[in-house]
């Protein structure tokens, strides 16, 4: 269901691709020691003309504590439309994709907060900060003093450490408790089954109903049934964007009744029906939720933390591999066309 892939003219990703050009992020699992609180580190880094534009969208199901470093940007939240230049932002898990506006090359530096950090880091619940942004630095990514800065010239996996070990330092000065046992439940339920109804989680985990919604509630901002929702669509969109195990396909299709629910519930969640979506390039949302997509499979044991996953371009030498095979069975096929065996078919 992937749609075509599309390169964007002048635009140069410096922080990965997919195997049809499309920029990618760095994100990877953080350091052991920030695991109960941080889902994902991330670093995004395009280069584009001055005069690039893009109109996209993103669809986080974390909060993520950001620090925008390059780009012009806009983005349409609940509360109106936000002008965001280099600045530090907190930004809440989403319902629903939100529209976002770019020009020029950007930049950002990004803590995923897992489900019930925000509760333990900040006593907030995450409710009141869905679909929004706020132009706050709560664990002081942005740094203070002339060695604050993230180097533009910097490796990016450089930039990754930096943010990593302001953050380590707010959890180490805190001491803070760890999220929920049932929210981070919850979350693995709705990677491996979104089918899944809360009342038999609420079984499964020998508590009652009305605890899963208070606890979920506090720590995703949705009802249960709502973020089990936007995990079936988030992952059909994966799917369509070429962000996932092909082999899953079939799986993401059958959760649905049948191809109105789809089209209905996928239109809910990110605002086009599934053939509008496909129509077009999202780079800005390819980056985003790959980041997701590259979490659920590292946290189901998919794929190993850091290997390459099945929509990365590959590398040259194993494309150059991959194509001395194919020439190699091209020969021996040619080779056995004077054989005496005849195949009737």
């Amino acid at each position: 269901m992937a749609g075509p892939g599309r390169n964007m003219e002048g635009v140069e990703p410096r922080s990965g691709a997919t195997a049809d050009g499309m920029p990618l992020s760095l994100n990877r699992a953080p350091a052991a020691d920030l695991d109960p609180w941080v889902g994902r580190i991330t670093v995004t880094r395009v280069h584009a003309p001055r005069d690039f534009e893009v109109t996209c969208s993103v669809f986080n199901d974390l909060a993520y504590a950001r620090v925008v470093l390059a780009g012009d940007w806009i983005a349409e939240t609940p509360a109106g439309e936000m002008r965001l230049g280099a600045e530090p932002l907190l930004a809440g898990p989403q319902a629903r994709r939100m529209e976002l506006w770019c020009k020029g090359a950007f930049a950002t530096v990004n803590i995923g907060l897992r489900p019930g950090a925000l509760h333990c880091l900040l006593a907030r619940p995450a409710a009141p900060l869905v679909n929004r942004l706020e132009r706050e630095d709560p664990f002081a990514l942005a740094g203070e003093g002339a060695d604050s800065r993230y180097p533009a010239d910097a490796p990016i996996e450089d930039l990754a450490l930096i943010a990593e070990e302001r953050i380590r330092a707010f959890i180490a000065r805190t001491n803070p408790k760890q999220p929920s046992a049932i929210s981070t439940a919850f979350e693995a339920a709705s990677f491996v089954d979104p089918n899944i109804s809360p009342g038999d989680f609420a079984e499964e985990h020998d508590i009652s109903l009305r605890q899963v919604e208070r606890i979920v509630r506090r720590d995703f901002g949705l009802t249960p049934r709502t973020v089990l929702r936007r995990a079936r669509a988030m992952d059909l969109a994966c799917q369509m964007l070429g962000l996932s195990d092909n082999r899953e396909e079939q799986d993401f299709l059958l959760r649905y009744f049948d191809q109105s629910h789809l089209i209905r519930e996928f239109q809910h969640f990110f605002g086009s029906t599934p053939q509008a979506f496909r129509s077009r390039a999202r780079p800005l949302l390819t980056l985003n939720l790959e980041t997701r997509a590259a979490r659920r499979l590292e946290e189901l044991q998919r794929i190993a933390p850091g290997a390459r996953r099945p929509w990365h371009e590959k590398p040259v030498e194993e494309e150059e591999e991959e194509e001395g095979r194919a020439h190699g069975d091209s020969e021996e096929a040619c080779h056995g066309e004077g054989s005496d065996h005849f195949d009737p078919r």
